[in-house]
């Protein structure tokens, strides 16, 4: 088996050899239910075939957006684009405009940037490091930054969101309470706690301990339980140290859950009703006292990710013009995203942010990109609150918040979110009090119960089904089934039937390897991208769209998020890589490129091992040219298959009609790229292809009794008319 996430000098070459040496196995089956009435799924490839852009290094995107850059990234085939809202991953305000203006007169607090359009357009846009964040780390966080509730420092502090309060929920704190929580590492005893309240501070709160193994990784094995005398009623702020326990209690995980607030106002004064709501904390000390009435204290306080580790529900998006931080890489400006040529001057999704943002200055983006004249498919609403750990209620009542915001700017906005990380499963959070735990249902259902479920008009996820490390070629036999069991899952939690869903951020892992860069790469993406449009998904965008260059990845193995090795000081396309060439198999001969309606219908193989996996997949299509196309993947290393093709159900030359059974008849194109037209050599300093493409192309005058080889390791477009 072959495993990836380390060095494999030489690996690839086996491949080749076992493609061409292993006799084709005779007399297998692909089976296409092409009846009219059994298409899966319709698709307009302008509309489900794009790429993502994302942030890029600090100086790259001049060096990237070239023409010559360009026109080797379009030839891949992807159509329309989405804008990867990055800032927000790493807890940052967004000013997607440099220009606007700060709520408070001193030059600080909450940003909104201007939507008039100015005499210059806006080429970059950077991030704001939150002052008052309360984590250390997350999905987006772990290697930078760090909480401000264990940094050592009374006078910063780490304070919640305030659209989460009743003043602008309008409902009750109680249904949005608010907590942080600490994770010693190892099980301590612990009997007290200090906690330096900031203003505002809670009046009505409970200390408690996580009876699990982990309450971030496993949140529905265990519960949290108050301590003794961890519930208080009437707080009074300040520094307040708790006595918990008369005996101390071994714990883990430590969780201040706060349910009311004394709506008093921060360090920012009283001016802006902002800084008067929600909860703050400057600092947190946890562990034991003694008789004589010393606090024993088992948190380590730095500033840096050494501190004891701390999370927190919420973080507010007051920021000031110094924690700007250009260094840690740009967005690109909203002018120069549209103007570059890389959106193909199609209508491209855009990101609002969300859970660090306020909705005037998501209104405002809006505005400008209108004002502007530029056209947009979707709005993203924030991105990835479950790697953030955002409650589901919290983030739903964000969500109508901002998207009421946005649509008095346009109230033909199609809005969608949440946008997961990428899930296989079902996203599991901590039981409320009806014992519901899954993260979408309560999502949903807390639209629907507010009347607000209209407002979800697409329903937009990520995708990476991989863990670093665990990538070898068997992986690719579970693709099929990930990528169209989560489909089901969603809808089983309660989005509907007619809202269409999409993976808007897509590759193998969330870690590159030497996966992403060897003919393995190519298969999965075909194979993703056939059975999630196949099994009924609206569109996939594949990411990254624009070269970073080949680097270390997992485990010091070499890949690259992209198409493409390039020069890592002058952003220089050297040259295509397998995801290029799967790409254009996918854009450019599976599907007819443009506007026309493509009807997808079910295929199945009779081409198994002996342990059950099917070692060819194919996607069967209806283009309009009326052309039946078949996008097949074999996946076995060694062998080439030699299989014939029967269209069960389908009439001669009709579009997805019923009738007699048909098959190929006439000049058939066959489009193949695999180990036999690509390998990969791995190397300490970055590796190359050689061979490196294309794909092979030949004619076959057909019959239904034509039986096609799929040679080892490979992407096969089978593309023509079927007899009559």
């Amino acid at each position: 088996m072959r495993e990836y996430g380390r060095l494999t000098v030489g690996v690839a070459m086996l491949v080749v050899v076992g493609a061409l040496t292993g006799g084709a196995v005779l007399g297998q089956t692909i089976h296409v239910d092409a009846a009219a009435e059994h298409a899966t799924n319709t698709i307009v490839p302008t509309q489900a075939l794009g790429a993502g852009v994302d942030r890029l290094p600090y100086g790259a995107s001049d060096k990237l957006l070239t023409q010559e850059n360009l026109d080797k990234v379009l030839s891949a085939g992807w159509q329309s684009v989405t804008y990867r809202q990055n800032t927000e991953l790493h807890m940052e305000a967004w000013h997607w405009n440099p220009e606007g203006k700060w709520s408070d007169p001193a030059g600080r607090g909450y940003f909104v940037g201007n939507a008039e359009p100015g005499t210059a357009p806006i080429r970059h846009s950077y991030g704001y490091p939150l002052p008052h964040r309360g984590v250390t780390r997350d999905d987006g966080t772990d290697t930078e930054g760090y909480s401000r509730l264990t940094d050592g420092d009374t006078n910063s502090f780490w304070k919640s969101n305030p659209y989460l309060t009743q003043a602008y929920t309008g409902e009750s704190d109680a249904l949005h309470p608010q907590w942080v929580f600490l994770d010693l590492a190892n099980s301590v005893p612990v009997s007290a706690i200090r906690i330096a309240w900031a203003e505002p501070y809670s009046v009505n709160y409970e200390v408690q301990y996580w009876t699990g193994e982990d309450p971030i990784k496993k949140p529905t094995l265990g519960v949290w339980v108050t301590f003794p005398s961890g519930a208080v009623r009437e707080g009074k702020g300040g520094a307040v140290t708790l006595q918990l326990a008369d005996q101390a209690i071994a714990v883990q995980w430590v969780r201040i859950l706060m349910r009311q607030s004394s709506n008093t106002c921060d360090t920012h004064g009283s001016a802006d009703k902002r800084n008067c709501v929600g909860y703050a904390i400057r600092e947190l000390y946890l562990g034991t006292t003694t008789a004589d009435g010393k606090f024993h204290d088992v948190i380590r306080h730095t500033a840096d990710q050494d501190q004891t580790a701390t999370y927190c529900s919420s973080v507010d998006p007051w920021h000031t013009p110094e924690d700007l931080d250009e260094r840690a890489g740009e967005q690109l400006g909203m002018d120069y995203f549209f103007t570059s040529g890389v959106t193909r001057k199609l209508p491209a999704m855009i990101p609002i942010a969300m859970i660090y943002n306020t909705p005037e200055d998501a209104a405002a983006e809006l505005a400008y990109v209108e004002k502007q004249g530029y056209p947009v498919s979707y709005v993203e609403m924030g991105e990835e609150p479950d790697g953030h750990y955002t409650p589901p209620e919290d983030d739903a009542a964000l969500y109508i918040q901002f998207a009421a915001a946005l649509h008095r700017v346009d109230p033909k906005l199609k809005l969608g979110g949440p946008v997961f990380t990428g899930q296989n499963k079902d996203i599991e959070t901590w039981a409320d009090a009806d014992g519901r735990t899954s993260w979408t249902r309560r999502f949903i259902d807390y639209l629907k119960a507010h009347g607000k479920l209209d407002e979800l008009a697409f329903f937009p996820y990520e995708h990476y089904p991989i863990e670093p490390g665990k990538i070898a070629w068997s992986s690719l036999y579970d693709e099929p089934y990930l990528v169209t069991h989560i489909i089901d899952v969603w809808r089983q939690d309660g989005v509907p039937a007619n809202v269409p869903q999409m993976i808007t951020e897509s590759n193998i892992s969330w870690v590159d390897s030497e996966a992403f860069v060897d003919v393995w790469g190519a298969l999965w993406l075909a194979d993703y991208v056939g059975a999630y449009l196949s099994g009924g998904g609206q569109a996939v965008y594949y990411f990254h769209y624009l070269p970073l260059g080949v680097g270390r990845g997992h485990n010091g193995s070499q890949g690259t998020f992209g198409m493409f090795s390039a020069d890592r000081e002058t952003r220089k396309i050297i040259q295509p890589l397998s995801q290029y060439f799967a790409s254009q198999l996918i854009n450019l001969e599976w599907v007819q490129p443009g506007n026309g309606q493509h009807k997808l219908f079910a295929a199945t193989s009779d081409v198994t091992d002996g342990a059950g996996h099917t070692l060819v997949t194919a996607y069967a299509a209806l283009r309009p040219d009326g052309q039946w196309s078949l996008m097949v993947v074999n996946k076995d290393q060694e062998n080439a298959h030699e299989v014939s093709i029967a269209f069960d159900g389908g009439k001669a030359g009709a579009r997805g009609g019923s009738g007699s059974d048909a098959g190929f008849a006439g000049p058939v194109d066959v489009v193949t790229f695999g180990a036999a037209q690509y390998q990969w050599h791995a190397a300490p300093n970055g590796g190359h292809a050689d061979p490196d493409g294309p794909a092979a192309r030949s004619t076959v005058n057909a019959n239904a009794a034509t039986k096609f080889t799929l040679l080892a390791a490979s992407v096969t477009v089978i593309r023509g008319k079927l007899g009559k």
